[in-house]
């Protein structure tokens, strides 16, 4: 059912703690006889009570009991009251006529509601207040709070990746040729990785025949053979991978002219046409 503002008020002032031993036997007398007002009063005592649950409780300090005293005439005998002597009083006032009765009933209830919902505010505004200052005191002073209320120290650990480039490496370059003004092949090995590029330069290709690259160093037996090089601009391979640095850095570089497809043998069957040593182009980051 729906409920006035002053039922509201009054399950609000319940769960606050505010009304007279009067009030509050009436709101208990209305929330056994009424199941919807006691889940309405309820309500109100999750909310408020939520609310004073966050606010510590304060003894105050002795002088203000007794300024509180002094303020109800308590911290002193109370002065014997003094009534008019009947002697003295003036003769009453003949009325000819009963004065008309005055209906009281709506400015009491105006006023009870009134101070109802002052209560109610003035609480809540309270509590509001001291939530606001707890919740300041959380961030710019915790440690003013006591142990309980002080917030806790969250530690977040944060993965920061970051991208490693990796060194420049060194470079070396030799010219394939027969002479020194007629380069044919220039032959590019990356230090690191030991990959090599044959780039075509000057070499004419020949009807069935094909170029055959060769490696040749005093540290093996004979001649290995890196691949034909093919028939782009640029050719590519990773078989340097099995030789030293000292190896690959030393070695003679030569092309034989081998039958298409290369050489039937694995040992270079054509004439030498053009060789060849690595120079270093370009230095190893430091």
């Amino acid at each position: 059912m729906a409920y006035s503002e002053d039922h509201i008020a009054l399950a609000a002032e319940y769960a606050l703690g505010t009304l007279d031993a009067d009030e509050r036997a009436q709101v208990e007398t209305m929330m056994s006889v009424d199941k919807e007002f006691m889940v309405l009063v309820e309500a109100w005592q999750q909310k408020l009570g939520g609310l004073n649950q966050m606010v510590g409780s304060v003894e105050p300090r002795p002088e203000v009991w007794d300024r509180i005293k002094a303020a109800i005439g308590h911290s002193e005998p109370q002065s014997p009251l003094l009534l008019p002597d009947a002697q003295s009083a003036p003769p009453p006032t003949d009325v000819s006529e009963p004065a008309a009765p005055v209906d009281t009933s709506k400015v009491i209830q105006l006023s009870a509601r009134a101070r109802r919902w002052r209560n109610v505010a003035t609480l809540t505004t309270a509590i509001a207040a001291a939530l606001v200052a707890m919740i300041a005191t959380q961030l710019f002073a915790p440690d003013r709070l006591p142990e309980g209320l002080r917030p806790k120290v969250r530690t977040q650990v944060v993965e920061v990746k970051t991208t490693v480039i990796p060194p420049p490496s060194g470079q070396y370059v030799a010219l394939l040729q027969k002479d020194s003004a007629s380069p044919a092949f220039i032959l590019t090995v990356d230090a690191t990785s030991k990959n090599f590029t044959v780039r075509r330069v000057g070499a004419a290709p020949e009807p069935g025949k094909s170029f055959e690259l060769w490696l040749v160093s005093d540290k093996l037996p004979g001649a290995r053979s890196l691949g034909v090089i093919g028939g782009d601009d640029f050719t590519t391979r990773p078989v340097l991978q099995s030789y030293d640095a000292d190896t690959v850095n030393e070695a003679t570089y030569a092309v034989t002219l081998e039958p298409e497809g290369g050489s039937p043998t694995g040992v270079a069957t054509g004439p030498v046409v053009f060789t060849g040593k690595l120079i270093e182009a370009v230095p190893p980051a430091r």
